[in-house]
């Protein structure tokens, strides 16, 4: 078969290939190596000895449809395979189209397989040789691919060719790839984080426990309500609990002072039992019968002022999240 003959497509597809717009994923590149034949028949070796191994290279050109696959075609001349003692040789030479497969091992390098058909042309050169064929048969490969940059890459790869006109040949080389347009290496954008922030008001906490007359014991029912305290305190490590204890007027002022003392420290306490709180975070006061919600004149009145209150301030929280760049 002509060579000229099996260039003509190739050259069909660098040709359109070169003239695609920027956004195209378009490539070629030209590849060398050596070639090695496997599984001569007896129609040679029984009469002679061959030169197995031989200098071999080629170009291609290929579309990358996704970032892992592609369609390539190429041609490649893999050698001719001289004989030892007959005046003579066998050329090989084939035109490929193959789909190839590609994994990201690193931000610059794939790892990829190919597999396709090839149609192939088997010359038998001089008086003392014969069986020329061409015909269609398999291929398959595998190799890697190095982005030296977005355009340029350099490959080194293995093509097994099955059943070239009788011999199987195998290809190991060194190839080189210019690209066109999106055609850039399976490089994923490392993502750029800033931080988010957001700032919660957490709302005002208050709480009024009551006493009974002359005690500063709290029950085991008013205890349980400063679980809301409680959890803001150790969650928030800025919160701080005013803790303010207050009397009716029966009794001395002096008397009355020491007994809210009393009870601002019994509620403090039992703030601090769940939990080990830093006593700089709750504030304790007494503030004896100076300040009464209700009139002293009436039991019931009395009955509100005997009381701690219990108050936590409004607080903003701020969150900081690592969110991706825009």
């Amino acid at each position: 078969m002509n060579k000229a003959f099996l260039i003509i497509p190739l050259a069909f597809v660098v040709s359109n290939s070169v003239h695609a717009s920027n956004n195209s994923s378009w490539y070629v590149g030209a590849r060398a190596g050596a070639s090695f034949l496997t599984n001569m028949d007896d129609a040679v070796t029984s009469v002679t000895q061959i030169e197995d191994t031989n200098f071999a290279g080629g170009v291609f050109a290929g579309y990358q449809v996704t970032p892992w696959f592609a369609l390539e075609a190429g041609y490649t001349h893999l050698g001719n395979a001289k004989l030892n003692n007959r005046q003579g040789s066998y050329e090989s030479q084939v035109a490929d189209v193959v789909t190839k497969f590609s994994f990201s091992a690193t931000s610059h390098l794939d790892v990829y397989a190919k597999a396709g058909a090839f149609y192939y042309d088997w010359n038998a050169i001089g008086s003392g040789v014969d069986s020329n064929d061409n015909g269609w048969a398999p291929t398959a490969g595998a190799g890697l691919e190095y982005f030296i940059n977005k355009n340029l890459s350099a490959r080194l790869e293995y093509q097994y060719y099955n059943d070239v006109g009788g011999p199987d040949i195998q290809f190991a080389g060194l190839g080189f790839a210019y690209h066109w347009g999106n055609s850039t290496p399976n490089i994923a954008p490392k993502p750029v984080y800033v931080d988010q922030v957001t700032v919660t008001t957490l709302e005002v906490l208050k709480l009024s426990v009551p006493f009974d007359f002359d005690s500063s014991t709290i029950t085991k029912t008013d205890t349980d309500k400063l679980t809301p305290f409680e959890l803001r305190l150790k969650e928030q490590g800025a919160t701080k609990v005013y803790v303010i204890g207050h009397t009716d007027d029966k009794g001395s002022e002096t008397y009355n002072q020491n007994l809210s003392l009393k009870r601002a420290q019994s509620v403090a306490d039992a703030l601090r039992q769940h939990s080990s709180i830093d006593d700089t975070r709750i504030i304790v006061e007494g503030r004896g019968e100076l300040e009464p919600v209700a009139s002293n004149n009436t039991k019931e009145g009395r009955a509100q002022n005997r009381r701690v209150d219990i108050i936590s301030p409004s607080i903003d929280v701020e969150t900081v999240t690592q969110v991706i760049a825009e």
